[in-house]
């Protein structure tokens, strides 16, 4: 449970932040533009959000979440039970919020600093921090990977199965959860069956994580904005570490699985994909590696001329998969495979590291 005290602190820890108290509310804006507000009994707080995502946001965790009052539907506005709040998803919100309202600039400047720009040496006197990013893809990597991939015997014949065993993952099935841990294995994850007898650990696990996340966001990856991102990637970190006999299920395997829960939104990885581009398998790397993914998501479809995902997929090559699937393998053809890919017919720029 947070406090008033910790929005305030939140809150005035960003530039330009001014605090006010109009008609004995408590009030946070940037010059005229209020993005917070405490309501008069200090239990809620109305917050700048999207007013296009603020139906998910509701649908997802109506305890915490509701709308506000008719009267300002027609704002980018939302508000929040402050008692069912965590201290991270706070300082997630107020922090979003500001963001909204603050030049991109600001925004940049004060959330990236310095050492994002010039990482600090470590002790061995090369620059820490995570490795640069590789250029986006274009349609034109896109389409030569697609027939490198296309080429692997077999390729959606595991994928196609768990589909229609399935339909929709709901991992509070049993049989689901079964075949997920087919589906895992079959790419390569090696979780191990319980004998007869024995407790089956990955089920109970996953069955436990399932209760937390059941409402994983589910917007295409273009379309993911910064809290969707956060949700994922918390998801993720605790999936990976859902203990699977002597082991975790490790970040892999978790990245796979959720994958298959949100094939629209997930753009998955594996060892070295992770370790090259991001140096790290964290919950924060994930977040990262969706931030990219949307990037260069975004610019695919930009070049395609606004072509909808679903075409845009079948164009390629690929069309029982999504594009958060194709970029995966785009990227493990050109890392894990090894594979050389003709540049994209484009600058061969990286997208920025703060991308939503």
């Amino acid at each position: 449970m947070v406090t008033v005290d910790d929005v305030r602190r939140l809150a005035t820890a960003l530039p330009r932040t001014e605090e006010h108290l109009v008609r004995d509310r408590v009030k946070f804006r940037i010059g005229k533009i209020v993005y917070l507000a405490l309501s008069r009994d200090e239990s809620e707080l109305g917050f700048a959000f999207p007013k296009e995502e603020r139906a998910a946001l509701v649908a997802a965790e109506p305890e915490k979440f509701f709308l506000p009052r008719e009267s300002d539907l027609r704002f980018h506005w939302a508000e929040a039970r402050l008692a069912a709040l965590d201290l991270d998803e706070l300082t997630e919100l107020v922090t979003e919020a500001w963001r909204m309202v603050v030049p991109a600039r600001v925004a940049r400047e004060h959330l990236d600093g310095p050492a994002a720009q010039s990482p600090a040496p470590n002790r061995a006197g090369t620059p820490a921090g995570p490795p640069p990013l590789p250029p986006a893809p274009g349609l034109a990597g896109l389409h030569a990977t697609a027939e490198v991939f296309n080429g692997f015997p077999g390729v959606d014949r595991s994928w196609l199965a768990l589909r229609a065993a399935t339909g929709t993952l709901d991992l509070s099935v049993p049989e689901h959860r079964d075949a997920l841990h087919r589906w895992l294995n079959s790419w390569g994850c090696r979780i191990r069956y319980p004998r007869e007898g024995e407790p089956d650990a990955f089920g109970a696990g996953l069955a436990a994580w399932w209760e937390r996340h059941h409402a994983l966001p589910d917007a295409p990856l273009a379309a993911l904005g910064p809290r969707e991102v956060s949700r994922l990637a918390k998801a993720y970190a605790e999936l990976a570490a859902v203990p699977v006999g002597r082991r975790s299920l490790g970040p892999t395997a978790a990245s796979k699985a959720l994958y298959a829960l949100r094939p629209a939104s997930v753009m998955p990885w594996d060892a070295a994909i992770a370790d090259r581009l991001h140096g790290a398998r964290d919950g924060a790397a994930f977040a990262r590696h969706l931030r990219t993914g949307g990037a260069w998501a975004r610019a695919v479809l930009a070049e395609a001329g606004g072509l909808h995902e679903a075409a845009l997929c079948a164009e390629l090559g690929r069309p029982e998969v999504s594009l958060a699937k194709i970029l995966d393998e785009y990227l493990y053809v050109t890392i894990t495979y090894g594979a050389r890919i003709p540049p994209a017919d484009r600058p061969a720029q990286a997208p920025p590291q703060d991308a939503p």
